[in-house]
């Protein structure tokens, strides 16, 4: 038969890590804060880009994970330096100022095994 353990109330708890902010979140956010201080419509630019206003809406909210080519399409539409962006998305993970900061992920969050 097993052992009953005191529970020890006066214990210190631990505060839950926070999550990891999620790359595509971070990405997400820096594509509409460029976008917005340029003045841009959503759909000017996705149709700049080559893709839909509704797909482009999807990586702004961190919900899609673009491929490194819609990356470049979206960057260069908003006529942003990719180098500049990575930089922006670095200084937000530094500072743990990422959306994702202090919450759960937005959307689905799929695990390997």
């Amino acid at each position: 038969m097993a052992d009953v353990l005191a529970f020890d109330r006066n214990r210190a708890r631990t505060p839950e890590p926070e999550p990891e902010p999620l790359w595509r979140e971070l990405l997400g956010r820096s594509l509409r804060a460029a976008r917005e201080a340029r003045g841009s419509r959503l759909v000017d630019v996705a149709e700049r880009a080559g893709i839909s206003p509704q797909y482009l809406s999807e990586i702004e909210r961190g919900r899609k994970e673009p491929s490194s080519e819609m990356i470049a399409a979206v960057t260069g539409a908003l006529g942003v330096g990719l180098g500049d962006l990575l930089a922006d998305i670095a200084g937000d993970v530094r500072r743990g100022t990422g959306p994702a900061a202090g919450r759960r992920p937005a959307g689905p969050v799929l695990l390997a095994a």
